[in-house]
């Protein structure tokens, strides 16, 4: 069977001031999701299943299907504030749905096999989408998932500092935890995050997350399990939030498996803030001027 990917495309974009998923990056008005559906097939996956906001269900549709048609199995979850709240009450000034590990949860019909999930916009490279495969072909079982680890050289911004999930990996290549670092940026020749006043120096080749996941079939229902306790304790938090990390951290912590770091050099572009948008559209245009692309993707 094929692997499956899903796609993280409900997400408001709140820092970036816009619907980023479908604006468009490569020659021919290709979004980063595009290049990342591309590089999935090219690699193997057979479906690709978007979790997006039902709302701009119908115009996200038009700009995906015709592209698609023929050359993967394309599926909708929609991520919506009830799903999976039973009957707590959810509170008045709550508006956005519960978080990444949420949206994952409302794909709970959909998928009962292995699969990857990556946000809609952030541009992976094609070796994480090979390694990605690889895992959920040959490695990937209920007790034994992978996080795709980027260096953290290829994955910072010229426009400001980044927030990274920095790996903290044992001898055998497994996530022991992330330690997020908020405030990562360039200083001379050397990387740093600031934290409390005070300064460190992170390796170029450090290994970091940036929510590139395998997961077995088994992580839907334990997301499930642990949501429910999440609501518990946090519904009433206004921006609390359900994130995939925290459950894949929680899964190691209760002893259920393994989450095995696969490090890729590809290079990662996101548009965190407004201004990268411009450098990645220079990067996408290198890409393709050098052959890794065709000028117009889907032909």
């Amino acid at each position: 069977m094929q692997p499956t990917l899903v796609i993280l495309a409900a997400g408001m974009a709140s820092r970036y001031g816009g619907m980023k998923q479908v604006e468009g990056f490569g020659p021919n008005g290709e979004t980063i999701m595009d290049y990342s559906i591309y590089d999935a097939i090219e690699a193997g996956f057979g479906r690709v299943v978007f979790i997006i906001r039902e709302d701009f269900a119908e115009s996200f549709k038009q700009t995906f299907e015709p592209k698609l048609a023929g050359k993967i199995k394309a599926e909708y979850v929609y991520q919506k504030l009830e799903s999976f709240v039973g009957d707590r009450t959810i509170p008045a000034d709550r508006t956005k749905p519960w978080g990444t590990a949420h949206a994952l949860l409302c794909c709970k019909d959909v998928l009962s096999e292995p699969f990857a999930v990556i946000n809609a916009d952030d541009f992976y490279g094609k070796d994480g989408f090979v390694k990605a495969a690889e895992f959920i072909n040959t490695k990937v079982a209920d007790n034994l998932y992978a996080l795709i680890g980027y260096s953290l050289v290829n994955t910072l911004s010229e426009n400001g500092s980044v927030s990274r999930g920095v790996c903290n990996i044992d001898e055998n290549g497994n996530l022991v935890g992330i330690d997020e670092r908020t405030n990562i940026y360039k200083k001379d020749e050397t990387i740093v995050f600031e934290e409390e006043g005070a300064t460190t120096v992170l390796a170029p080749d450090t290994k970091v997350s940036m929510n590139f996941y395998c997961f077995g079939s088994s992580f839907i229902p334990y997301a499930e399990k642990l949501f429910g306790q999440f609501l518990d304790k946090q519904i009433s938090v206004p921006k609390s939030e359900f994130y995939i990390p925290k459950t894949a951290d929680q899964f190691i912590k209760d002893g259920l498996g393994s989450v095995e770091v696969i490090g890729t050099d590809a290079k990662w572009f996101g548009v965190t803030y407004k201004e990268d948008a411009a450098g990645v559209k220079e990067s996408v245009n290198a890409l393709v001027a050098s052959g890794a692309y065709p000028a117009n993707l889907w032909g």
